[in-house]
């Protein structure tokens, strides 16, 4: 049995990727993508017709030249997560734009569009996650979203607050990523690495999932970005974990059995108290974590400069389909 194997008898393992052929070789349950991801599979030649067809849907709504490259934007990302969901059982994450991460009404107009263009082309909206980053005004949107059948997944989430205030609102599934908190820790203490044992990221992950189970929350728990395969076997048992193609790989070639780090029974020993998060408490609890803070921001704006790579892109392409 390899290690790839043995995780999955514990934990729904997510491909995060864009790439379609990945996808197809590590055969995961879901898989997640963001702007970045979709802007290097997109130049890669073998996913021109997905292009292709996003630009011809896009020209078809018409518009001005903005309204097309975000109708581009829209299709293509739509495009890819079709593709997806024909070669896995489960559900595609796709990522509403970052620079909407503070305007509830924006994101939940751009949410209800991405799964009206699921649903178009056939696709049930229980087979897609919408993804939206973790701020008070993101979690806002995914409590209305949740209410109206439009399943979320809320990323970027570092600090214990985002975690409860996403429980509170019934978020699906929340992406705590435990490879940008063990950067920060790393950095912050001028180390080269940090031991396994003491891995804040996996630390941060286990607590949350503890929280969960202990009190009955339905939300799922989805490790996310990590840095070795250390982290992902140190949180074998959580709900979900989405891993990259190169360290599925390396799971994959590794044989061993692991031990489930994490479970309903493990939960039990959590000592942190039920509480309860308004917006003046949130804002309070999630601002006394300077890691959290910083890497929230930091997040958004990486996530936003990626956007913006693929917006480019999209421009280009309208208006090279004008001139035809």
């Amino acid at each position: 049995m390899t290690l790839l194997d043995s995780l999955k008898s514990f934990t729904t393992v997510v491909a995060d990727t864009g790439d379609i052929n990945s996808i197809a070789k590590f055969k995961p349950q879901d898989a997640t993508t963001n702007p970045s991801l979709l802007f290097n599979a997109a130049k890669q030649s073998e996913y021109a017709h997905l292009v292709e067809q996003a630009l011809e849907e896009a020209a078809k709504q018409g518009g001005d030249h903005a309204a097309q490259t975000e109708a581009f934007m829209d299709n293509l990302f739509v495009s890819f997560g079709r593709e997806i969901l024909k070669i896995i059982p489960g559900r595609v994450s796709t990522e509403v734009d970052a620079g909407l991460s503070f305007d509830t009404e924006a994101t939940l107009a751009k949410a209800r569009r991405l799964i009206a263009l699921y649903e178009e082309a056939g696709v049930d909206r229980n087979r897609v996650l919408i993804k939206i980053a973790s701020t008070w005004e993101g979690i806002r949107a995914a409590e209305q979203l949740e209410k109206e059948g439009i399943h979320c997944n809320l990323t970027l989430l570092f600090s214990f607050a985002q975690a409860v205030a996403c429980a509170e609102a019934g978020v699906t599934l929340i992406s705590p990523f435990v490879g940008r908190i063990y950067d920060w820790y790393k950095k912050d203490r001028g180390v080269a690495d940090i031991a396994p044992e003491d891995d804040p990221g996996v630390a941060s992950v286990t607590r949350i999932y503890q929280y969960y189970k202990k009190y009955g929350y339905q939300t799922q728990v989805m490790g996310a970005s990590f840095r070795k395969v250390e982290q992902i076997t140190d949180l074998a048992g959580c709900d979900l974990l989405t891993i990259s193609p190169d360290l599925l790989d390396k799971l994959g070639q590794a044989e061993g059995t692991l031990v489930q780090k994490l479970s309903a029974e493990s939960a039990k020993a959590s000592k942190d108290e039920k509480i309860h998060l308004d917006e003046k408490a949130y804002r309070w609890l999630h601002n006394e974590d300077a890691m959290a803070v910083e890497k929230l921001s930091e997040g958004i704006r990486k996530f936003y400069a990626d956007a913006r790579k693929l917006e480019q892109m999209a421009q280009s392409l309208v208006t090279q389909q004008a001139g035809r």
